[in-house]
């Protein structure tokens, strides 16, 4: 066995030092996050899924739009990552943005990626046989008004193939800050 890798076979069995060795290549790990979040927001280049424009400057365009309006870092980068699981998960694609997101974003923007795709229906649901209300469920919930806010101000409007959007490039430190460290997480204290 390589001498830099734990000696267990079963996670019964493992010991501090295994899991010293396991920390020194978790942490560096865990903190390139960003990397592979911008590494998987490039496979949504040239997939239009028979919008105007590919899932990938729909992101752009909705991240430009936040950055735009003065939101914070945080909401931008939310914003852009908001249909990262377009790709894997055509049926549950919020899920997987709010399961990337949920250990560095605030409460509030994790609700709103969460469920965007719901408050986005209002949209377009009713063409396809839905109920296009179905967010008024969650017409209480203190996240409900920023999250018509963000459909409306910022997802909605960014199919337009002439906006000026801002590449790729212009969010990738914002993406790389976010994802150093977790705010949130049981990991957090691990993570240094």
């Amino acid at each position: 066995m390589l001498e830099d890798t734990a000696q267990f076979h079963t996670m019964t069995e493992g010991t501090q030092a295994d899991w010293d060795i396991i920390m020194t290549h978790l942490t560096p790990h865990a903190r390139n996050g960003g990397v592979r979040v911008l590494e998987h927001l490039r496979l949504l280049e040239g997939d239009c899924g028979g919008f105007a424009v590919d899932r990938l400057t729909h992101c752009l365009q909705t991240a430009t739009r936040a950055h735009r309006d003065g939101r914070s870092e945080d909401y931008v980068v939310m914003a852009l990552i908001h249909d990262i699981g377009d790709v894997l998960g055509a049926y549950n694609h919020p899920d997987i943005a709010a399961a990337i997101l949920k250990p560095f974003v605030s409460e509030e923007l994790l609700w709103i990626v969460q469920h965007h795709g719901i408050f986005q229906g209002y949209n377009f649901f009713h063409f396809l046989g839905l109920d296009r209300n179905m967010r008024d469920q969650f017409q209480n919930h203190e996240h409900y008004a920023a999250t018509v806010e963000f459909i409306d101000k910022y997802d909605c409007p960014a199919f337009d193939p002439a906006y000026d959007t801002l590449p790729l490039e212009f969010f990738e430190p914002m993406v790389m800050r976010l994802f150093e460290k977790p705010k949130t997480s049981i990991y957090k204290k691990a993570m240094g």
